[in-house]
């Protein structure tokens, strides 16, 4: 297991890798500059295994351990993108914070940054992860992420790194008011929901087709 903020610069941990991520990502239909930079500003190579730190600016996924993994560049991105466009992402709640590195992009984007994780050894590193890029602002919690964080609600923005069945109803009830909960939902097919509380109730929108774990319950 990688002692978080030991790696060295190997050749696929340069700048010239982490900018080459960039351009793909750009190719790929991101337009959101702020967000382009918020994950050029973080660096993913931190928050995977020592052993493959030198994946960690491919556009996939890669393996935490306890079943779990980080996300691809590119669906961090989407996801973000989507929970921005037009306004400003505010206090924002990310559900299964894994190994910090989504709550670190998230961070450079607005200062009130909340994550929950269920397992409690991966909570631990992602918050040596953030201490060791000097990432302060995000506040950890281990807690059922179906539950959301009630003490802190309600979340302008609210983004889930798990697959759920159907959307956590303690969630929605945590949306503030022109909100948005973005997550993906189904089982052996999903699909990204953008769900928005607008005045006339919660409007869902469908997007891309991706793979994530399943969103479970309790703590482990």
């Amino acid at each position: 297991m990688n002692k978080p903020g030991t790696h060295t610069g190997f050749g696929m941990t340069s700048q010239r890798t982490r900018t080459r991520m960039i351009e793909r990502l750009r190719e790929q239909g991101i337009v959101d500059e702020e967000v382009l930079a918020a994950i050029a500003a973080v660096p993913r190579h931190v928050f995977v295994e020592e052993a493959l730190a030198s994946r960690a600016y491919e556009d996939t996924a890669l393996p935490l351990g306890y079943s779990q993994t980080i996300s691809q560049p590119y669906v961090v991105a989407r996801m973000i993108e989507a929970l921005r466009a037009g306004r400003e992402l505010g206090r924002t709640l990310e559900v299964g914070a894994g190994c910090g590195y989504q709550a670190a992009v998230l961070a450079q984007l607005t200062k009130e940054v909340y994550a929950v994780e269920r397992i409690a050894p991966l909570l631990d590193r992602a918050r040596l992860n953030l201490r060791a890029i000097k990432e302060l602002k995000v506040r950890l919690k281990h807690a059922d992420g179906q539950l959301g964080l009630p003490e802190a609600a309600p979340f302008d923005s609210i983004i889930v790194a798990a697959a759920a069945a159907r959307v956590p109803r303690a969630l929605l009830q945590q949306l503030a008011p022109h909100g948005r909960l973005i997550l993906p939902l189904g089982a052996a097919t999903q699909q990204l929901a953008l769900i928005e509380f607008r005045p006339e109730g919660f409007v869902e929108t469908r997007l891309d087709a991706v793979r994530f774990v399943p969103l479970l319950s309790g703590v482990e």
